[in-house]
This record gives C-alpha cells, sequence and structure tokens, in this order.
C-alpha cells in the first residue's frame, strides 16, 4: 500500500458566511500522480492554497508525512517540501530566466552580493535536469507559454520537493506542448516526486493521473483510481449532468447558394500564402494547426488587424477592403481572441459597458449616448446568452471563464455579424461551461444563418462542432476534412504527423 506525503481530512472554509468546502478529505501518496478535478467555482482554487499554506481551513486537520500540521503557512508549506505552479506561473517577467530561477535560492541563502557565474550555472543546472533548451538570457516575458512553464517547474525542482502542485497546467498548451509536459511530468514521478495536477479537462486528467478526486460546489463527489472512469464518469461527477453533444453538420450546400464569405490567394510573405477559403451561411469552419501554422495571422488579416496582405476577400458576393478592424466590423466580420483576458475584454469594466463597447455609435445620437437603449440590449444579451451574474454593474473579471466569453460573444452579435471568427473559443473554461457555449454558438448558426471560423488545438472541439476541419502548416491550408472524416482521431493523427 502506497504512504500517504499528505492527508487533508474533513477540510471545511468558509469565507464571509460562504461556504466554499465543505467536509473535503484529500490523500496525495508519495510519488504519485493525482488528479484534482472540478469546475470553475468548484473550490479547486481554495483547495490548492489551504495546501500551500495560502489559507487556513475553518475545520478540519492537514497531516503531512504522517505528522499533523497547525497553522500552515505558505513558508512552512515550502520548508515541508511543497511547491505549487500556479496558472500565471508567479514569475517575473522583465527578469531573465537565470535571475528567475536563482532568485528564491539567493533570497534563501540571504546572499548580498550576486554572483552572475554562480547565477548562472544554478539555472543551467536547473533547466538541464528537464532535459529541455531555454535560452538562460532571455526575459521571461518574451517567452512563449509552453517556456514559462518549464522555467516555473525548473525552478520548483530547485528546492527539496517532494509534492508540486499544478493548476490547470494545459490552459494555453497546443496539443504538442502537452505531450512534451506530460513526459516531464511522469520523469517528475519517477524521481518519487508526487504531482496533484488540477484540471477540468477530461481527456487530459484521464491520461496522466493514476488516481482521481472529483469535487463540485465545494464538496468532494468521486475518489478512486483513474481506471475506475471514464470521460463520461467525470463529466457527470463534475457538472451532476449527463451532458451529451451530438456532432454538428450543416447540411447539404445547394448549387445556388451565396457564399458567405470568399478568400482568394490571400498572402502575407512570412505569415501565410495562397490561401483560398469559402464559408457559407449557417456553416462551421474548423481550423487547425501547429503553432506557428499561420492560421492567427489569418484570421488577424481578416478582422483588420494585419492590413498589408494581398488577395482577394468576398463578403456575400461584394469585393471588401479590410485596411482597419473598423473595416471588417462593418462588413459584418466579428473576431473573438484567443486570450479575451487581456485581448478581449475590460476586466474592470462593468458587463454594461464591454457588452456596448462596439455598438457605442448606434446606440448614440449627436454624441449623447441613449443609456435606456443601453439597458435594454445589455439585459437582452444577458437573457439571451444566460450570462449567470446578479447584476449588469457587476466587473467582467469577476466572472468566471465561460461567463466572460458569453460576454464577448453576446458583445459582437449586437453588431449585426455575419462572420464571427472563434480563436479558441473554450480555452480556459470548464466542461459545463463549454457545452453550453458550444449550444450556444450552434443555435447563433442555425437561427441567425451566422457563419463561423473555430480556430482550436482542442481535436473533440472540432470533431464535435465543424461540418468541415483545415488543417494549416507553415502558412499554406495542407487538407481539409469532411464527412465521416471528422474524427478526433484523424484530426490528431494528421496534426502529429506535421512535427
Amino acid at each position: 500500500m502506497s504512504e500517504a506525503f499528505i492527508e487533508l481530512r474533513n477540510i471545511g472554509k468558509q469565507f464571509l458566511g460562504l461556504r466554499a468546502l465543505d467536509d473535503v478529505s484529500l490523500t496525495i501518496n508519495k510519488g504519485e500522480i493525482h488528479c484534482l478535478a472540478g469546475e470553475n467555482g468548484s473550490g479547486k482554487s481554495t483547495l490548492i492554497k489551504i495546501i500551500s499554506g495560502v489559507y487556513q481551513p475553518s475545520d478540519g486537520e492537514i497531516f503531512i508525512e504522517g505528522e499533523k500540521v497547525e497553522n500552515l503557512t505558505p513558508i512552512e508549506s515550502v520548508n515541508r517540501s511543497i511547491q505549487v505552479i500556479y496558472q500565471d506561473f508567479s514569475l517575473f517577467g522583465n527578469l531573465t530566466v537565470a535571475e528567475n530561477l536563482a532568485l528564491n535560492t539567493e533570497l534563501r541563502n540571504k546572499v548580498k552580493l550576486v554572483n552572475w557565474g554562480r547565477v548562472r550555472k544554478m539555472a543551467k543546472e536547473a533547466i538541464d535536469r528537464l532535459g529541455v533548451s531555454i535560452d538562460l538570457d532571455a526575459e521571461v516575458a518574451s517567452l512563449p507559454t509552453s517556456s514559462k512553464q518549464l522555467v516555473a517547474i525548473a525552478r520548483a525542482l530547485m528546492s527539496d520537493v517532494k509534492l508540486i502542485i499544478m493548476d490547470e497546467p494545459t490552459t494555453a498548451l497546443t496539443g504538442k506542448e502537452v505531450e512534451t509536459l506530460f513526459q516531464i511530468v511522469r520523469d517528475i514521478q519517477s524521481k518519487g516526486i508526487a504531482i496533484l495536477f488540477v484540471s477540468h479537462k477530461m481527456r487530459e486528467m484521464l491520461e496522466i493521473s493514476e488516481r482521481l478526486t472529483v469535487i463540485r460546489n465545494g464538496a468532494k463527489v468521486a475518489e478512486g483510481d483513474t481506471e475506475d472512469f471514464d470521460e463520461a464518469a467525470v463529466i457527470r461527477h463534475m457538472t451532476g449532468l449527463d451532458i451529451e453533444i451530438q456532432p454538428y453538420r450543416k447540411p447539404a450546400v445547394g448549387s445556388d447558394e451565396q457564399p458567405r464569405l470568399e478568400v482568394e490567394g490571400l498572402t502575407l510573405p512570412g505569415l501565410y500564402e495562397n490561401i483560398n477559403l469559402t464559408m457559407y451561411p449557417g456553416e462551421i469552419v474548423g481550423l487547425s494547426g501547429l503553432l506557428g501554422s499561420g492560421r492567427t495571422e489569418l484570421a488577424l488579416s481578416l478582422f483588420g488587424l494585419l492590413p498589408t496582405h494581398a488577395g482577394n476577400i468576398k463578403i456575400d458576393g461584394q469585393s471588401v477592403t479590410l485596411r482597419t478592424v473598423q473595416d471588417a466590423i462593418g462588413h459584418g466580420i466579428a473576431y473573438v481572441p484567443e486570450d479575451r483576458l487581456t485581448e478581449g475584454l475590460f476586466l474592470t469594466q462593468s458587463i454594461t459597458r464591454n457588452i456596448v463597447a462596439t455598438s457605442l455609435d448606434r446606440l448614440s445620437s449627436k454624441g449623447v449616448i441613449d443609456m435606456k437603449a443601453v439597458e435594454k440590449e445589455t439585459a437582452d444579451t444577458i437573457q439571451s446568452m444566460q450570462i449567470a451574474t446578479p447584476s449588469a454593474d457587476k466587473m467582467v473579471g469577476e466572472l468566471s471563464g465561460g461567463n466572460a466569453q458569453r460576454v464577448v460573444l453576446g458583445r459582437w452579435l449586437l453588431t449585426d455579424a455575419k462572420v464571427l471568427i472563434l480563436n479558441g473559443p473554450t480555452v480556459g473554461v470548464d466542461v459545463g461551461s463549454k457545452a453550453e457555449i458550444h449550444k450556444k454558438i450552434r443555435e447563433l448558426v442555425k437561427d441567425h444563418g451566422l457563419t463561423v471560423l473555430m480556430i482550436s488545438d482542442d481535436v473533440l472541439e472540432l470533431a464535435q462542432n465543424c461540418s468541415r476541419v483545415i488543417l494549416m502548416h507553415r502558412g499554406q491550408f495542407v487538407e481539409q476534412l469532411e464527412g465521416e472524416g471528422i474524427k478526433e482521431d484523424v484530426i490528431s493523427d494528421k496534426l502529429k504527423s506535421f512535427t
């Protein structure tokens, strides 16, 4: 029988009378990969912060290596060999990789004068331990997400760590990067280090973990060996619902049907070339490819953000020039970026202001905003998009990922969009919200004749929602999958062949 590294017994946590955790028990054994699963708001983050000493439990007991620990603090948690890698990685973007890696050790040793040779040697040893190659002199802010994560992992391994907690570690990673991460996680496990893998992605948790704990609404609802679970069971435990999605397929296009979007010979040297694409009303077309394939640059061009391209673009049969974002919006093109937090939303502004941000000209007369019209359109959008909020005045930054994404979608629908470009539409969204967003997209396509270009690394998302899937590689469309060819394993195998 495996020996426990940490045991949480009957843990409860209240915030101003609100019960965030209720009688949760969790055991993580030495050297195991344990997955903590749950939707956004289920209590996962609260549990992590109790293990790391950030929060004190209102009820219950904590045992580390058999010893009862009272009033666990962040420093005590680190001293007891626990490291947490949060979603934002908690790195200093303006410092180099070497400086980030050496900083904690230098501070712990109370070093007053920096020996740069020692710093570099320390950093190189940390990176070499992972078997990867990262420029030690690069500023962390300049690194891709996958490399930032590797720096955070390398930093965690520099201490005498026995448990690493990874909070939603694959949120911004491509499929290939996830595979690399999983190999590193297994290598870490082989050294006898336990990993708590916190996620809401079923496929990944079933692949990487040995044991699984599911919490919902602050309570533990399931626990056991991962081999005893399948996707349907995990979804049912996480949401309390049986979510079943039938693949979406658009009816066959009639010979006389007018294309909604036509792209002919679109080229932007160094990024993509000779792109030809035809999309019809009521169609969801998927687009996938490895990082750097040119897919995001293509989306930005169609939204007027990369206007130096050559080629022809038609909307409803009419040639259009897309030199600015205003041009794109005026012709009925909307774009939801992958990073909605920094590019798609005003986090410190209200839901109302975010929803009407692209419609102020229409809601104004002689420079004066019609507030009654604003209130009505906001209320209608909240209702139609099923945004869960007590008030339209609530800041968007306080919403869950799924509700924030609904705000972005609702905003663009007020512009009478004809073509909706979705770049990673459900990145960072839990399974229940993901299903609701997919359902809403299908309704918009079916009821309003919207044309959707869905860019995604989630092959299951593409297989379930798209009537065609186009694969892009090195700036070119290389294959189109249709009908029975739109299957998760087929798309995955094709993408892997590009590596």
